[in-house]
């Protein structure tokens, strides 16, 4: 009974509370976009290994290291295993069409990342090929890319053009693994490098390290960089959450820019929301005066003017977070080359309906307090 008397109060001007349900729902939506922006920023950070350090130049990471580092790391105490790579910077025929790829020890860094799901056949495929290349399921779909297909990168950091024959496809193992990554063997950049640039031969960007025991982690980054401490290229290991972390900070105030933006959004509804309200307690006013006088007390009232807030909010947080994932789903295809790691958490949905559920609660506050503190015989003259 209570519901039904809710839903027509809501209902009694259908243009004013259908117009307010999309307010809500566009505010969530537009709240749970730029959430998932922020989460895509932090994708890298999630997606870090407790047991994985990263080993780089101290000085920068642009400066690179020794290749002689990789015995010496490899019989530090608790290290498993090392693997080594470069970032390339190269791009696929035009400039923007740029994404990640790194030339890597291929062998130890697919035993460090066990994330990357391949097919074994490809995978032998893939190691036994030094020019052959791995590259992830999203970015051979964004380019039409098939195994056995020769591509041609046109490099920045290391001039020239790149040929390679695509030998393997991944996928991840979790959804926050990236899928727009192009992988291939450290030889083959380095014994390129030996004849056009030998001075830069021999030189690698970061090592990785699987550590035996997390708990050491801290211990074994220490012993990583004494060992090299005083030297021409001095190391700076962490952890790869702590070097994940380093990017995101470089980006700080833009995050801090969009979730300000998204707390605004929030706000401007709730002002909405709360206009809504007040027009309609203002003109309930006498139907409060008369339920005073048969009376019904406050705890009535507010269950009808709260319950009518939380209902037109409840309609629009509803509609907002189903919204979100064909919204976030179109946003992926569309940028996703920026954006590799685009999923709606569930997180993200709880603080949806969270600030809905705080729209509908803070909407009614103002209301409610003036329908309880009228007087019956101001309600009956203000409105009669």
């Amino acid at each position: 009974m209570l519901l039904k008397i809710l839903f027509r109060n809501a209902l009694r001007h259908r243009l004013r509370s259908t117009l307010t349900v999309i307010g809500v729902a566009v505010a969530i939506l537009a709240f749970g976009l730029l959430r998932t922006v922020v989460d895509a920023w932090y994708a890298g950070v999630e997606a870090s290994s407790s047991t994985r350090l990263v080993t780089r130049n101290a000085i920068s990471l642009i400066f690179p290291m020794p290749l002689s580092y990789y015995e010496r790391i490899r019989r530090v105490e608790n290290v498993e295993i090392v693997s080594y790579g470069n970032w390339f910077g190269a791009y696929y025929k035009e400039e923007k069409n740029f994404f990640a790829n790194f030339a890597v020890q291929a062998e130890t860094y697919l035993q460090i990342y066990p994330e990357f799901v391949i097919t074994e056949e490809q995978k032998h495929d893939f190691l036994a090929d030094r020019k052959g290349a791995l590259v992830g399921a999203k970015l051979a779909e964004r380019f039409g890319w098939r195994v056995g297909d020769t591509v041609t990168l046109i490099g920045t950091i290391f001039p020239g053009n790149w040929e390679f024959t695509i030998r393997a496809l991944y996928r991840g193992r979790t959804r926050s693994v990236d899928e727009f990554q192009f992988l291939f063997h450290w030889d083959y950049l380095n014994e390129t490098l030996k004849e056009s640039m030998p001075d830069r031969a021999d030189q690698v960007g970061f090592f990785f390290e699987d550590v035996e025991t997390p708990e050491f982690a801290a211990a074994t980054a220490r012993a990583i960089d004494s060992q090299f401490k005083n030297s021409m290229a001095e190391t700076l290991t962490e952890t790869e959450k702590a070097f994940q972390m380093g990017f995101v900070a470089m980006s700080e105030a833009i995050l801090m820019i969009i979730q300000l933006v998204s707390l605004v959004v929030i706000f401007i509804i709730l002002a909405v929301a709360a206009n809504t309200m007040a027009m309609s307690v203002r003109e309930r006013m006498r139907e409060y005066a008369v339920l005073k006088t048969l009376g019904f007390g406050g705890l009535w009232l507010a269950t009808l003017v709260l319950g009518e807030s939380m209902l037109i909010a409840a309609a629009g947080g509803l509609l907002g977070i189903a919204l979100t994932f064909p919204a976030a789903a179109a946003f992926r295809e569309a940028v996703g080359q920026f954006f590799p790691v685009f999923v709606v958490t569930r997180q993200t949905v709880l603080l949806d309906a969270l600030a809905a559920l705080s729209v509908g609660l803070l909407a009614a506050a103002f209301p409610l307090w003036t329908a309880l503190r009228v007087r019956i015989a101001d309600g009956l003259r203000r409105i009669g």
